[in-house]
């Protein structure tokens, strides 16, 4: 990851009275049925004139980092109304750039920024793990309302194994797992570490991963490439991971296999059941992974050197995606377009492995923009990397590394992307395999105001809706807008003139996995 850019305080606070979501926008559910139309007349679908544009498809993620206070908090301990703050700040400018989902990590180290009873309070939050903010709230809760009042989805993000990362100075809790476990927890390093050998490891992970899907509103379960550690030199001089406690332990209830296999073995084991059991619980959340971006040196064959993440993290990610273990993956790959090694022949080589017909969502270093360095990336770089990508008819989306990059808008990155290959807003890409169902169509009316007009809104069954998608047409130009679907209400701005007022809007329902209702289509006068 790359180091925080400095006087991101002084950014964030400007960021917050830039542009977001109309408080228009933003009406919450109320109990009045939908009155019928004062003065719009229902269009039928089998009127092309009626027929709105297709919207695009396409994920554009973003991953928040907590670790290190790399992207949100800007500090420990900072305030509650001023995370908040900050965590507005971040969700206004995504949607303000035409992003469409937020990876927020929340999980950083064994520890939790929500409210759990499973792992401390993270240190990151409340400058002391442990220590609940005061006065107390839960940002994972208003994470996930905030980002949908803006038309994100927002996905949880978790490191598995990480107990304590180096930047982390202050004292493990009582209830960290170090202190309660302290035979499941290796020193490597400059890090502690849980054995992913341990069964009982396994086990805290998976807890801890369902807790949340149980408890909140996600769209997402993300996973990041850390599985066993990166190689870091031990006090002996070795760089093995010290497992014999765990290894020994198979070996007596007489396993078999050579042990990188069984390292291997252990972390498909979690990803395998992670996945069965969080569609068990929400068939709806999607679960993910960004795993390093070579499966191995060699693969594809002009690439013959660079980190053997399936020898060193023991992680098959080849394996996880071919067998569908996962409903998308986000392979970190942090390369140019036009240098040897580059972004898109890694992006082809994983899109033939798509066996099962997932998501591939490659991840961008945007955070690699930034000008005066020997290590140069321009915005135009990445511009490049999002048209390569919609090039390649097996991949629909990106995920930008990280926030930060957008806050400080380094080189006019977000600026550019927003003007260019971001202009037009794009739905979150359907998932198929999740659930069989289909949205049906809304049920709409429309009452005129003199301070605007009102579009009234409800479902057309009891499916859930996650988002209405309303498309206006005015003097034959479409906008599109994508709103919470708890919302039963949506306001059109006043207009001084006939000519700039709206003469037709349609209303979809999209239901939690992407699938798209008929459009309910009003004319009006």
């Amino acid at each position: 990851m790359p180091p925080r850019a400095m006087s991101r305080q002084c950014i964030l606070a400007a960021v917050i009275c830039l542009g977001g979501t109309p408080p228009a926008l933003l009406s919450q559910p109320n109990a009045h049925p939908v009155p019928p139309p004062a003065t719009a007349v229902p269009c039928p679908q089998a009127d092309t004139a009626c027929v709105p544009p297709p919207v695009a498809r396409e994920f554009r993620g973003v991953w928040v980092a907590s670790v290190r206070n790399l992207d949100w908090p800007s500090r420990p301990g900072l305030p509650p109304s001023l995370a908040k703050a900050e965590l507005i700040a971040l969700l206004d400018r995504a949607a303000a750039l035409g992003l469409n989902a937020v990876l927020l990590q929340v999980r950083p180290a064994a520890d939790a920024l929500y409210a759990s009873k499973i792992e401390p309070w993270s240190e990151y939050l409340t400058g002391r793990q442990g220590v609940p903010p005061a006065p107390l709230w839960d940002p994972l809760q208003f994470a996930v309302e905030q980002a949908h009042a803006r038309g994100l989805e927002l996905h949880a993000w978790f490191n598995p194994y990480r107990a304590k990362e180096p930047s982390a100075k202050g004292p493990l809790a009582s209830t960290h797992i170090a202190r309660r476990h302290p035979e499941l927890v290796k020193k490597y390093g400059t890090q502690l570490w849980m054995d992913p050998g341990e069964p009982a490891v396994r086990a805290q992970t998976l807890r801890v991963v369902l807790d949340v899907v149980k408890r909140y509103d996600i769209d997402g379960v993300h996973l990041d490439d850390y599985f066993y550690p990166y190689p870091e030199r031990r006090p002996n001089g070795s760089t093995d991971f010290p497992d014999d406690r765990s290894w020994k332990a198979y070996k007596r209830r007489g396993g078999k296999l050579a042990r990188d296999d069984w390292r291997r073995a252990n972390v498909d084991g979690l990803i395998e059941t992670m996945h069965k059991e969080i569609a068990k619980e929400k068939p709806w959340v999607k679960f993910g992974i960004s795993p390093f971006q070579l499966w191995r040196p060699g693969y594809p064959e002009s690439v013959i050197t660079g980190l053997d993440a399936y020898a060193t993290l023991y992680a098959d990610s080849r394996k996880w995606f071919t067998n569908g273990w996962v409903d998308y993956l986000s392979p970190q790959l942090y390369r140019r377009v036009d240098e040897e090694r580059s972004y898109g022949l890694l992006m082809r080589w994983w899109a033939a492995q798509n066996a099962r017909q997932r998501h591939l969502w490659p991840g961008l270093y945007t955070s690699g923009v930034r000008t005066g360095a020997a290590t140069e990336w321009r915005s135009g770089e990445i511009v490049a990397q999002v048209l390569a990508t919609r090039e390649q008819p097996a991949v629909d989306g990106e995920v930008h590394f990280s926030m930060e990059s957008f806050l400080t808008d380094r080189d006019s990155v977000g600026t550019v992307l927003r003007r260019t290959v971001y202009a037009q807003t794009a739905l979150v890409p359907e998932s198929p395999w999740m659930m069989s169902s289909t949205p049906a169509d809304p049920v709409t009316g429309l009452k005129r105001g003199a301070h605007g007009d009102t579009l009234f809104i409800a479902p057309g069954s009891a499916a859930a809706v996650r988002w209405w998608m309303i498309q206006l047409r005015t003097a034959g130009v479409w906008e599109t807008h994508v709103i919470d679907g708890i919302a039963r209400t949506f306001g059109i701005p006043p207009s001084r003139d006939t000519s700039s007022r709206p003469n037709l809007v349609t209303v979809t329902a999209v239901d939690r996995t992407g699938k798209a209702s008929g459009a309910s289509a009003l004319r009006l006068p």
